[in-house]
């Protein structure tokens, strides 16, 4: 058994595709993405700056389509355990067979300009609440008038809201943390998505979606989700709700895979679970070259695997 993670809005570089496109085959397959999307991914992944790429509407598509150039190679070494942070949820689906990678990238896009829009309706924003007691860390959030939006991890909760009271929890955060601003458009994860959430709801009801192969854990609760009804709901949901990725490490830790694949750009959930479960062998996939090294090391996990199993 393998994992792969895919990563959420904050893990982008630019000219992160470059490299992956110069095979044909990938650019082809960018650029149907890019007319399901109705923007240019091919532009965005390669030539766009930083600030081009930082933007909620064309981060959301670029960072699903990225982290789909892997599936094909992936899904033909078997089932797998899936997680998303964020928008990379979708990603997660389409490897799990719940989406296809066209409509994953398509629904991105809506999901990315609705953000983009409900950002512009009120003055908000996000910060990371490194360190501190987190029952404390939760109290002060809520004192404010805050929502706590991420929890990637002890010590690692980002508060979303009102920035004139993200400046009051910086200027007064709770005992022995730090409270570090993220340059992000609005309060993702909040109520404040409301108007997205109803956007991204009327997208993927028009959407098919299907059961997924292996173990497609949810931003929720980061427990497995089989049924396509539910697993639909959770990805609408999620717009307005807190992201879960500390119990999605929970539960990856407790089902052990051999090899965890962080898809690209790979960096940022590499990092973190490396530091929350260094007992996990975790392989970042940032180069179209490293799929191949993905699918070797697939292969000698699964056949460490097998004498267990010898006679059964």
């Amino acid at each position: 058994m393998f994992a792969i993670m895919a990563p959420g809005q904050g893990s982008q570089t630019p000219g992160m595709m470059a490299g992956w496109l110069r095979d044909p085959v990938h650019a082809e397959r960018v650029r149907a993405w890019s007319e399901a999307a109705d923007c240019d991914l091919v532009h965005l992944g390669t030539r766009a700056s930083a600030a081009e790429i930082a933007r909620t509407e064309n981060t959301q598509p670029l960072l699903v389509a990225q982290g789909l150039l892997a599936h094909e190679a992936l899904a033909a070494a078997g089932t797998a355990v899936a997680a998303g942070h964020s928008v990379g949820e979708l990603t997660a689906a389409a490897h799990a067979g719940v989406l296809t990678p066209v409509d994953a990238v398509r629904l991105a896009a809506v999901r990315g300009r609705a953000m983009a829009a409900a950002c512009a309706e009120a003055p908000t924003s996000m910060a990371a609440v490194v360190g501190g007691d987190e029952a404390r860390v939760l109290e002060r959030i809520a004192e404010l008038g805050l929502h706590a939006a991420t929890f990637n991890g002890p010590g690692q909760i980002v508060a979303a809201g009102l920035t004139e009271r993200l400046q009051q929890l910086a200027a007064a955060p709770p005992h022995g943390s730090t409270v570090k601003p993220l340059p992000v458009a609005g309060a993702f994860h909040t109520p404040y998505m409301e108007s997205a959430r109803q956007a991204f709801a009327a997208a993927a009801a028009a959407t098919d979606f299907a059961a997924p192969r292996g173990a497609l854990l949810s931003n929720a609760d980061g427990e497995a989700v089989t049924d396509p009804e539910e697993i639909r709901r959770r990805l609408v949901e999620q717009v307005v709700r807190p992201v879960r990725w500390d119990l999605c490490l929970e539960t990856l830790a407790r089902l052990s895979p051999g090899l965890t694949v962080s898809l690209p750009p790979a960096r940022t959930l590499a990092n973190i679970l490396k530091r929350r479960h260094p007992e996990l062998d975790v392989l970042p996939v940032n180069a179209a070259r490293d799929i191949g090294k993905a699918l070797v090391r697939i292969g000698e996990s699964a056949r460490k695997e097998e004498p267990a199993h010898a006679g059964v």
